[in-house]
């Protein structure tokens, strides 16, 4: 269906894309996934004997996890490369939304017994959520006016996170009151089997409710006179080393990604591997109260980041985005010290808490300050796509480093501990950006 740029109508579909695909970093990467692998090991030895090593089984899916991170590193330059080029980058769209789609329902058959295709499916998953991202990122200035595109970026947002919460709500109901939804078995495999049924429901809400989105969104417009060569493909290569070059000269945006950088790299490792550290290192009662405490943390979480978020943006508006990063990065080396002592669960419903306040603030306000530090004449899509390149990149450094020493010292908790040299070394980076980047909502200084 052909629509006008800018119309309501297309605008809506397109953040609904959010509502649709949100589900899975907040269901499967953030909470149900990872209390249902913990699960399988209940009972049995954490290790398993992987293309002949003996791998711990935390320190297993952090190095499936850094692989699937480093693919999509590698492959967003050359999708972002050929997206305007392509003539139909619905289609792009579509292949990575179902191939994680159908990742999702493939993990209903996740079994210790044959290991290699569930972490397959596991692998998949991630690389089809974040390869469609690409191809509906690029979607952005094709459909919306420049003064439209916050607004509608924003709505995405509110969607999606509507969205992955309501599922997440019912999936909590289903393994919490399993003969509600006349799932049957003991308390343990009625549990087992809501979480696997919880994962269809991923992939099943994804599927249907990007129809709508497709059903609106352009095919795209392929320009004239033109061919997919091997200077497209490799086309996004090139603006990053362009961005690479051109970081040179401006020393505040150079100095400040540095800082973003390595600190990142901490606060994308413990998002996803917070649920782990929660299930292996916290003395819950018993196997229903993990499940249901764990799933809680993850709502809280979610629930207070929003606060952070709002918060953040009030105290950088009044003292300077450095200042208030840095400030932030400061609160969390004090909760990756802190986790190393926490044990029980109420220690860990306050930690929590406390990480969705700092978590939602630093996501918010690290890429407002990126923006801002941006020079005056520039191409912001470049720009941008280096930074998630980075961040990426630092997801699949922080998820190494993790793994590794998890699973040379038998503990997580070191691995935090750890963690906290990042952010350490992040607030020695942020302190050298010059203090006309300390910038603030008003005027600079």
């Amino acid at each position: 269906m052909k629509h006008e740029k800018g119309s309501s109508r297309l605008l809506n579909a397109w953040a609904f894309y959010d509502w649709a695909n949100s589900v899975y970093p907040l269901v499967i990467s953030s909470a149900v996934f990872p209390i249902f692998y913990n699960a399988l090991f209940n009972g049995r030895s954490p290790y398993l004997e992987v293309f002949g090593h003996s791998l711990k089984n935390s320190a297993l899916i952090s190095f499936v996890t850094a692989a699937a991170f480093l693919i999509v590193a590698f492959i967003s330059p050359l999708l972002s490369g050929i997206a305007d080029y392509a003539g139909n980058k619905k289609a792009f769209m579509k292949f990575f939304c179902y191939l994680g789609a159908f990742s999702c329902i493939g993990l209903y058959w996740f079994h210790l017994s044959d290991i290699y295709a569930g972490l397959c499916f596991y692998l998949l998953g991630l690389i089809g959520f974040w390869g469609s991202l690409v191809f509906y990122n690029s979607y952005l200035p094709d459909i919306a006016f420049p003064e439209q595109q916050d607004r509608v970026s924003a709505r995405g947002y509110s969607l999606g996170y509507v969205g992955s919460v309501l599922l997440l709500m019912v999936n909590l109901a289903m393994v919490m009151k399993p003969e509600l939804f006349s799932i049957s078995g003991t308390e343990g495999e009625a549990a087992m089997k809501a979480m696997r049924y919880s994962f269809v429901m991923v992939g099943i809400w994804w599927i249907c409710f990007s129809q709508y989105t497709y059903y609106h969104l352009p095919k795209g417009t392929r320009p004239e006179n033109s061919r997919i060569t091997r200077n497209v493909v490799f086309n996004g290569f090139r603006e990053l080393r362009k961005v690479w070059k051109m970081l040179a000269e401006n020393t505040a945006l150079k100095r400040y990604l540095s800082g973003f950088f390595v600190y990142s790299m901490a606060v994308q490792t413990v998002m996803l591997i917070a649920t782990y550290f929660g299930a292996q290192e916290i003395a819950w009662r018993d196997e229903s109260e993990s499940t249901t405490g764990l799933i809680i943390c993850i709502l809280v979480i979610q629930l207070v980041a929003v606060l952070g978020a709002f918060l953040t943006s009030r105290a950088s508006a009044r003292f300077g985005n450095i200042p208030v990063l840095v400030a932030i990065n400061c609160i969390w080396i004090a909760l990756c010290a802190g986790a190393y002592f926490i044990t029980q669960p109420n220690e860990f419903y306050v930690m929590a808490a406390l990480v969705g306040l700092v978590m939602g603030g630093i996501q918010s306000l690290s890429r407002s300050t990126y923006s801002k530090l941006l020079p005056e004449t520039r191409d912001t899509a470049s720009f941008f796509s280096f930074y998630d390149v980075a961040e990426k990149i630092g997801i699949v450094i922080g998820m190494l480093v993790y793994g590794l020493i998890d699973q040379l010292t038998g503990s997580p908790r070191l691995a935090i501990v750890f963690l906290a040299a990042f952010f350490i070394i992040g607030v020695l980076l942020l302190l050298r950006v010059p203090r006309e980047g300390a910038i603030a909502g008003g005027p600079r200084d």
